[in-house]
């Protein structure tokens, strides 16, 4: 695939997102920024939450897992059912009653404000590590296929990128954001759609070839029924469940546009409209994975390309591969619906990344500041998020040892279980706790559920459940008696 065409398309994609940005921040304020003014179409913010929930993760490694990990993704799939009607049904109307910006604002009329600065901390880290793995992902083919055969660094590849993100998001922040998911999630459903045809082609199949191979596959095997194994069904149902409500439903990043809707009946149709359009595309993407394994096994010579020296197939490698490696008009294609999924993972998170640290950290909400103000320290605070994630990004190149989408969850499970487990206790008890000793409960718990992972029993992605738990159980030993209340 010729690189500089790639060059081309990324500059034209780019061109295309500076236009709707320009367009929807016009008179936009601090306001605008923070929540859309209040005003954002419900259908809208859902459909955007498709691209922006499934990034450049979903897109590359949930089709290339399929050939390791058959379609075991499927009954993590149907548990998130259940944790978007919870995220609907209960912290959606608990966030509109207390009319909250940030949702970590909760916490301090809670508990107290040690409460508070851990779950907005542990947001912050969450968000920080987790979308700078999903952007890591499409920084790395960035570099691959179009800088590196221009010898341009990784890290300016990083850097590139990440400043992009920013530019686009600066001054409109959620209200751009929206529009932009929109015009990226269109493009993303696209590119599946055409590559799954097109690959098809290759091996001369119709609809109902596909359909059929795939289920005379041994890809298509959804129950893993090893108790042992991570991929589990009981396990990944389990953290299906759970897993929407950390890193949605607790999420500023996502929470933060579902309360850019008008009143709590949009959110919550934005809410249950998404993730029955989210599932709609992950089956896709497992179709497309099925379809690519079977491919490449009868391709040795791409198969190689994706192969280690130690014999270990990347997954994350399977579809660029195909992609570039098929007609022209593929690569191309492949490339905008990537770009399109990993532009609102990295706008996104260092938008709700400032919002939280502005709202919750500085306090800014709090200080007697004049816009002019605000917006200089908002400024500043994007401009210092936007260069840990260029960090982190260089830091995993280096560190990178499995497929992304393991690699997300897992991190998840660590950063947003203490969190998960914090608003449990909040929201299913009525009692107070011992505000000081918050912080330390949640960083014990993580700790304790490494030693259990690695020393006694691999959780799987379930661990994110185990986490929350032991941080509830933790909070129960520091309740106040009535007298202390």
């Amino acid at each position: 695939m010729n690189s500089t065409i790639l060059l081309i398309t990324f500059l034209v994609y780019t061109i295309l997102l500076f236009a709707i940005a320009f367009l929807t921040s016009r008179k936009a304020d601090n306001n605008s920024y923070f929540t859309g003014n209040r005003k954002s179409n419900w259908f809208l913010v859902a459909y955007g939450m498709i691209g922006a929930s499934l990034s450049g993760v979903s897109f590359m490694s949930v089709p290339g897992n399929v050939f390791n990990e058959k379609f075991y993704y499927l009954p993590m799939l149907i548990g998130m059912i259940g944790g978007y009607a919870i995220i609907a049904g209960v912290l959606v109307p608990l966030y509109y009653k207390m009319n909250l910006t940030s949702i970590y604002t909760y916490l301090d009329k809670r508990f107290g404000n040690y409460s508070y600065k851990t779950g907005a901390s542990f947001f912050i880290i969450s968000r920080l590590l987790g979308a700078t793995v999903r952007t890591f992902l499409v920084v790395f083919v960035l570099f691959n296929f179009v800088l590196e055969p221009l010898h341009i660094p990784f890290w300016v590849a990083a850097v590139i990128f990440v400043l992009l993100a920013i530019l686009y998001t600066m001054k409109g922040g959620v209200k751009t954001i929206i529009w932009t998911d929109m015009i990226q999630t269109s493009f993303m459903i696209i590119a599946v759609v055409v590559s799954l045809i097109f690959i098809c082609r290759g091996m001369n199949w119709n609809f109902s070839d596909m359909v059929s191979n795939i289920h005379a596959s041994n890809y298509s095997n959804i129950f893993d029924t090893d108790w042992a194994s991570k991929t589990n069904w009981v396990k990944r149902f389990l953290s299906g469940l759970v897993i929407p409500i950390a890193m949605t439903g607790l999420d500023q990043a996502m929470m933060q546009k579902n309360l850019s809707c008008k009143n709590i009946h949009e959110s919550q149709k934005n809410i249950m409209t998404s993730i029955g359009m989210m599932i709609v595309m992950n089956i896709l993407f497992l179709a497309l994975g099925a379809v690519l394994a079977i491919f490449v096994q009868s391709h040795p010579d791409l198969l190689a390309l994706a192969t280690t020296s130690a014999g270990k197939v990347e997954a994350d490698k399977i579809f660029p591969i195909v992609a570039f490696n098929l007609k022209p008009i593929v690569g191309v294609i492949f490339f905008v619906g990537l770009i399109s999924a990993a532009y609102p993972t990295c706008a996104n998170a260092i938008t709700s990344l400032t919002t939280s640290t502005c709202i919750d950290i500085v306090g800014m909400e709090k200080r007697n500041w004049d816009d002019k103000k605000k917006k200089q320290v908002r400024q500043i605070v994007n401009i210092i998020m936007a260069v840990l994630f260029v960090l982190l990004i260089i830091a995993f190149n280096i560190l990178k040892n499995d497929a992304v989408i393991n690699m997300v969850y897992t991190i998840a499970s660590y950063t947003y279980g203490p969190l998960l487990g914090l608003f449990m206790f909040g929201i299913l008890t009525k009692k107070q706790i011992a505000d000081k000793a918050v912080p330390y409960v949640c960083v014990l718990s993580p700790v304790i559920c490494y030693f259990l992972q690695t020393m006694v029993f691999d959780f799987g992605f379930a661990l994110i459940v185990v986490c929350a738990l032991l941080t509830f159980a933790g909070l129960a030993m520091f309740v106040k008696k009535p007298s202390e209340a």
